[in-house]
C-alpha cells in the first residue's frame, strides 16, 4: 500500500493529483453526456428526458428545507470526520443514520411538506393510486400480470407494472395498518432507506475493518442520492437490500451470535428484495462478493432456504414471477424503453450515476483501481489475510466490495432495461460506491464539501419528481 492511501487522520491534506484526475474523469463524463444528450433531445426528443442525462425539469428554487439542508451539511462537514473517529460505535451508527436522514428530508421539503414528501408516491404513475384495487389480495395477485402491458383495460400504472406486486403490497400493507397516504408512505421510504447507511457502515466493519468503516460514515451521510431517496420507493428497496448484505456479512464471519438466524434472515430479505424490483435479481452479485471475502460458504444453504419463502408464497398466492418479468419487458418497450437509443443510454446511465454518488466516490473509485492493480500481493493478502489484519488487507477488502456493487450496476446497463432514470433506479446498487470515499487520504473536508455543493444545485436547480 503506498503511503498516501492510507494516511494517518492527522492535518488535512491537499488532493493528490490522482484524485483529481479521477473527478475531472467525472466531470468530463458530466459534461459530455449533457452536451450530446441536448442535442439529441432537441433533434428528435428520443432521450425522453428534459435535462439529460437526468430525468427532470429545470426549475430553480428555494423552499423550507433549504436552510436544514445547509445546517446539516455545515455541521457534518466541521463535526463529522471528528465525531467519526470518536464516538463509540453503537452511537456512531445513530448519528450516521440521524444524519442522513436529516439530510434527506431537508432536501425533500425544499419542495415543502406536501410536494416534497406526502405528494410524491401519490401521483398517476406511482403506487398508491391502486391501493383500493388490493381489496381481495388473493384475487389481485392472481390476475396481477395480466394488466401489465398497456392495451387490456385497467392496466397498471408504470411503477406498479414497472415492479414485482411486493412493491405496491408494501404501500397496501401499510393502509391496512392505518398508515395510508402519501404522507406515512413517503416517511416509510426515508427511514427505512435512510437505514441502509448502518446496513452499511455494519458491512464494513465486519469485512474491512473499523477504521475504513468509520472513514466513510460522513460520506455516507451527506450522500447525493438523498435526492432521490427523498421521496422514491427505490429508497425503500436500498434499505431491504442494504440490510440483507449486512445480515449475510455478519453471518459469513460469525461476528453476531446467532449467525444461523442472520443466514436465513439475510436470504428472507434477499428473497423479498427480488419481489420489490425485478432488477434487484442482482444483488447476488454484491452477495456472492461477500462470501469470498469471508471465504466461506457455510451460510448458503440457510440463505438459500430463507430466499425461496417469499417466491413460493407468491407462487402460491397465484403470482408468477418470471411471466411478469416477461410481461414488463414487452410493457417497458411499449413505452419510453422503446424509444430511447441504447448507445446514449450505456454510458449516459453512469454520468447519471456520477451525479448520484458525487465526485468525491469518483475519486474514491480511483484509489479502488489502484488498490486492485496490485493483482498477485492483493490475491494472496485475500487468502491469508482476515479481516482487520491490516490496512492494506482492509483496504483491498473494501475495494473488492466496491467492485462487486459496480459489476452489479454494469450488468443491469448492459440490460438495457434500464435507459434514463438511473439515478433513482440503482440507489441500492450505488449506495454501495460510496465506501470508496474511504480511500481517500486526510480528513477530506474539502471532499465533503463538494458532494454537498454538487447535491444542492441538483436539488435547487432540477426538479426530479422524487
Amino acid at each position: 500500500m503506498t503511503a498516501d492511501t492510507h494516511p494517518p487522520d492527522g492535518a488535512p491534506r491537499p488532493p493528490h493529483r490522482r484524485d483529481l484526475i479521477a473527478a475531472s474523469v467525472g466531470v468530463a463524463l458530466l459534461v459530455t453526456a449533457s452536451l450530446v444528450g441536448w442535442a439529441i433531445q432537441r433533434s428528435d426528443g428520443s432521450l425522453q428526458v428534459n435535462w439529460p442525462p437526468l430525468l427532470g425539469t429545470w426549475d430553480p428554487r428555494f423552499g423550507p428545507g433549504t436552510p436544514a439542508a445547509l445546517t446539516v451539511a455545515v455541521l457534518v462537514i466541521v463535526y463529522g470526520p471528528g465525531l467519526a473517529t470518536r464516538l463509540p460505535w453503537p452511537a456512531l451508527l445513530l448519528t450516521t443514520w440521524a444524519a442522513a436522514l436529516a439530510w434527506t428530508f431537508s432536501l425533500a421539503l425544499v419542495d415543502g411538506w406536501y410536494t416534497g414528501v406526502a405528494k410524491r408516491l401519490t401521483t398517476k404513475h406511482e403506487y398508491l393510486t391502486v391501493v383500493d384495487r388490493f381489496a381481495d389480495i388473493g384475487t389481485t395477485l392472481r390476475g396481477f400480470s395480466d394488466h401489465i402491458v398497456i392495451g387490456p383495460p385497467g392496466n397498471w400504472p408504470a411503477h406498479v407494472a414497472g415492479h414485482p406486486p411486493g412493491a405496491t403490497l408494501t404501500f397496501v400493507w401499510l393502509d391496512r395498518i392505518g398508515l395510508g397516504g402519501g404522507a406515512w408512505a413517503g416517511t416509510w421510504c426515508v427511514v427505512v432507506g435512510g437505514s441502509a447507511v448502518v446496513a452499511i457502515l455494519i458491512t464494513l466493519r465486519v469485512l474491512t475493518d473499523e477504521r475504513l468503516a468509520r472513514r466513510a460514515a460522513p460520506f455516507l451521510a451527506l450522500v447525493p442520492a438523498a435526492v432521490w431517496m427523498g421521496t422514491s420507493a427505490d429508497g425503500y428497496f436500498a434499505g431491504v437490500a442494504a440490510w440483507s448484505l449486512a445480515l449475510l456479512a455478519l453471518a459469513a464471519t460469525r461476528t453476531v451470535r446467532l449467525p444461523a438466524v442472520a443466514a436465513l434472515a439475510a436470504g428472507l430479505l434477499y428473497g423479498f428484495t427480488c419481489y420489490l424490483s425485478y432488477g434487484l435479481t442482482l444483488m447476488a452479485v454484491p452477495g456472492l462478493g461477500i462470501l469470498f471475502l469471508a471465504r466461506t460458504a457455510r451460510p448458503l444453504p440457510l440463505v438459500l432456504a430463507g430466499a425461496l419463502v417469499t417466491p413460493v408464497a407468491f407462487t402460491l398466492a397465484g403470482f408468477n414471477w418470471w411471466e411478469g418479468y416477461q410481461e414488463l419487458v414487452v410493457r417497458y418497450y411499449q413505452g419510453a424503453g422503446g424509444v430511447r437509443p441504447y448507445w446514449y443510454w450505456i454510458w449516459g446511465n453512469l454520468a447519471a450515476t456520477t451525479l448520484a454518488v458525487g465526485l468525491a466516490t469518483v475519486a474514491g473509485l480511483g484509489r479502488v483501481l489502484t488498490v486492485l492493480t496490485r493483482a498477485p500481493r492483493a490475491v494472496r493478502e485475500l487468502r491469508t489475510a482476515p479481516p482487520g489484519e491490516s490496512q492494506e488487507s482492509a483496504a483491498l477488502r473494501l475495494a473488492v466490495l466496491v467492485l462487486v456493487a459496480l459489476l452489479a450496476i454494469l450488468a443491469a446497463d448492459l440490460s438495457g432495461m434500464s435507459k434514463a432514470e438511473t439515478e433513482r433506479i440503482w440507489l441500492p446498487f450505488m449506495l454501495w460506491l460510496i465506501p470508496a470515499t474511504a480511500l481517500l487520504p486526510g480528513r477530506r473536508r474539502g471532499w465533503l464539501a463538494g458532494q454537498v455543493l454538487l447535491t444542492l444545485l441538483v436539488n435547487h436547480l432540477v426538479f426530479t419528481g422524487w
